[in-house]
């Protein structure tokens, strides 16, 4: 396969997305239960396209990252936050999560941010392994945060400086 294409998300990817995100829902990374009919929109006021890359293999949508601050606080406004990742079942192993991290952390420069960071779920190995391998430490575990289909989980915090 080609190099994944990575772009700023447009509002016509809101069907796409959702799509995308129902598909490859899993407690490996999810802790909410799978969303059911009616769905809510992809896109909401607080997360809009301007908060969204999306990659493309092939001229299809197979992969998002979300990017937004972690809290609402000036003090904290020269961080960015990884606030959601997903890549399609079939395009994994294709470079496209490590394109759109790699997105995340150009787009987090260019918005003038210091840190970014992200949260994971502790039995998520294979993430773990990606945002280790593009620079990002764990800082921070919340022991059996999560109790997800009758497991506790850990919550792992990690960053990098920009």
């Amino acid at each position: 396969m080609s190099e994944p294409y990575i772009r700023p998300a447009v509002p016509d990817d809101e069907e796409t997305l959702g799509r995308l995100d129902r598909a490859v829902w899993s407690y490996r990374h999810a802790v909410r239960p799978p969303e059911q009919p009616p769905y809510e929109p992809f896109f909401t006021e607080r997360f809009g396209p301007r908060d969204h890359m999306v990659a493309e293999l092939g001229g299809r949508v197979v992969g998002y990252v979300r990017i937004g601050f972690p809290t609402p606080l000036a003090s904290n406004a020269h961080v960015r936050q990884i606030q959601g990742l997903a890549v399609a079942g079939e395009a994994r192993g294709e470079g496209v999560g490590r394109a759109l991290i790699r997105a995340a952390v150009a787009e987090a420069r260019r918005q003038g941010a210091l840190r970014i960071t992200l949260r994971v779920l502790g039995h998520n190995t294979p993430a773990r392994k990606l945002y280790e391998s593009e620079g990002f430490v764990v800082e921070g575990v919340q022991p059996e945060e999560f109790c997800l289909d009758g497991t506790y989980v850990d919550d792992v915090l990690m960053g990098r400086r920009l």
